[in-house]
């Protein structure tokens, strides 16, 4: 019986995602669980398991396309002959299994019991040398771009009749002073590349369907890309310095002609994190009245706190960074003025004081700026809350962090020091009431003692910032949220008193 799986909402409500890696082909085995593709919602990277064990027949979505939760992706043959209506009656609502008891859920069937298995490839057998060619295409091809209508698919692995009026990747050759733009040579097979290689390809503007593969077969490898960007970066530059020709006309007067600007500009997809970040900035931005304060402050005993932490043995394992110590004071700050970790009920009409807080870490990505958080983080000790840091932002940087990880979020710290910035404005994550913005630690002119003592020493500063939502809190709240930031990082021995 045909299979037909549908997109899944891969957390969090989402309502769309973007396709970014198939890990089967057409005429794979499957096995129930066994991961079928990696989609980029609008917060991570999610890896869909398949709820059906059988032969993919079908992928009715390409690499790159944005797909609305519910839209059919994949078909997979489970070899069950489907059940005649006189024989069984009607149908009982499909519920796939996998043999171990559990039942299949929006995104896969909880934790195996049994060991881990990787999934089974079709031998090659004893296929002759153009029919293992032909196979390679399959795995590596994603096949020619398709309708994004569910009612006019086209199967992923099936050769186009006719090559499409582009080229499927998305950059093209430019060409130099006076010459025509040069059409892309498409082949007639499918382009041989593995995944990997088409993200690059499309995150450089590479059309793949230009380019002669160098490995095995030929596959198009990473190198090729990356020669063929370098290419099209070099003919940018030569087309863009080419701003005029001059032509000789029959009367002998030179006449100049302006060549199309081809390099002015670069279209992105507002699409995934960035598309996520804008709208979250403005509904923040035009929802709640921001309110930013500075303060500038010494924080030469913290730096020295930081030498001898980092020489003790509980630190060992663990990589301590002036962010933690920050974290943990922002932390231990919270608890005198809660109102900065209290969230707005338009609903009902209150103010959520939250008992935990759950400490947002902004964290830039090569997917844009994602804001993981630390449940329980004034719970934790300063080991741990430095480990937690640690994992929360390498996890991020890696892609990995799942949506349920960046929300439920009470206060966030940016970390824009780690830029040489001193400092800035940040806007609140939504439904959070702070966020504390971190400028970079350096050696400053400071004034120290008093009186007759008072001198010029090079410190170690920082400027601290703090917007707060001001329906929450008032500048009271605000400013002394702020003075207890810096007067622990000023004197780490403070934070006893709290």
């Amino acid at each position: 019986m045909l299979k037909t799986f549908r997109l899944p909402d891969p957390g969090e409500g989402l309502i769309e995602a973007d396709i970014v890696t198939w890990r089967v082909a057409v005429g794979d085995q499957v096995k129930v669980n066994d991961i079928l593709l990696e989609v980029e919602t609008s917060k991570s990277l999610v890896e869909l398991p398949t709820p059906y064990a059988g032969t993919v027949m079908e992928l009715l979505v390409n690499e790159g396309d944005t797909v609305d939760v519910g839209t059919p992706i994949i078909s997979i043959e489970d070899g069950v002959a489907a059940p005649s209506a006189a024989e069984d009656g009607p149908a009982a609502p499909e519920a796939a299994g996998d043999g171990e008891g559990r039942v299949a859920n929006l995104v896969g069937y909880g934790p195996r019991t049994s060991e881990a298995r990787r999934r089974p490839r079709k031998a090659s057998g004893d296929r002759t040398g153009a029919e293992a060619h032909d196979r390679v295409a399959d795995t590596f091809s994603m096949g020619a771009p398709v309708s994004r209508r569910a009612d006019d698919r086209t199967p992923l692995a099936a050769s186009p009749e006719a090559p499409p009026d582009g080229p499927i990747g998305g950059g093209r050759p430019l060409p130099g002073p006076g010459a025509a733009a040069p059409e892309p040579v498409l082949t007639g097979g499918a382009v041989l590349a593995k995944p990997p290689v088409r993200k690059l390809a499309k995150d450089l503007g590479v059309d793949l369907g230009a380019i002669a593969g160098s490995g095995e077969g030929g596959v198009i490898t990473r190198e090729d890309v990356e020669q063929a960007a370098a290419s099209l970066g070099a003919a940018a530059e030569e087309a863009a310095d080419a701003t005029a020709a001059v032509e000789e006309t029959g009367a002998g007067r030179a006449t100049v002609t302006r060549l199309p600007a081809q390099s002015a500009e670069t279209r992105i997809p507002i699409k995934g994190v960035r598309k996520a970040t804008a709208q979250a900035m403005v509904q923040s931005a035009f929802t709640a009245p921001h309110v930013s304060e500075w303060l500038t402050c010494d924080v030469s005993a913290t730096m020295a706190l930081l030498d001898r932490l980092r020489s003790r043995r509980e630190f060992a394992e663990v990589k301590i960074t002036p962010l933690a110590i920050i974290a943990r004071a922002v932390c231990l700050a919270l608890t005198h003025t809660p109102e900065l970790n209290s969230a707005w009920d338009e609903a009902a009409g209150e103010i959520v004081i939250k008992h935990s807080v759950n400490l947002g870490i902004a964290t830039a990505t090569p997917r844009g700026l994602l804001v993981p958080n630390i449940r329980g983080a004034n719970a934790l000790s300063l080991v741990d809350l430095a480990a937690k840091i640690n994992d929360v932002v390498g996890t991020a940087r890696e892609g990995r962090t799942q949506p349920a990880e960046m929300s439920g979020g009470s206060f966030t710290i940016t970390n824009i020091g780690v830029f040489g910035i001193d400092g800035g404005t940040p806007i609140l994550n939504p439904g959070e009431s702070g966020v504390l913005c971190v400028g970079q630690i350096a050696r400053r002119p400071w004034v120290v003692g008093s009186g007759a003592e008072e001198r010029i020493e090079p410190r170690w500063l920082i400027t601290l910032a703090i917007s707060f939502d001001h329906r929450l809190a008032d500048g009271e709240q605000g400013s002394t949220f702020l003075a207890n930031v810096a007067a622990i990082l000023s004197d780490p021995g403070l934070a006893l008193l709290f």
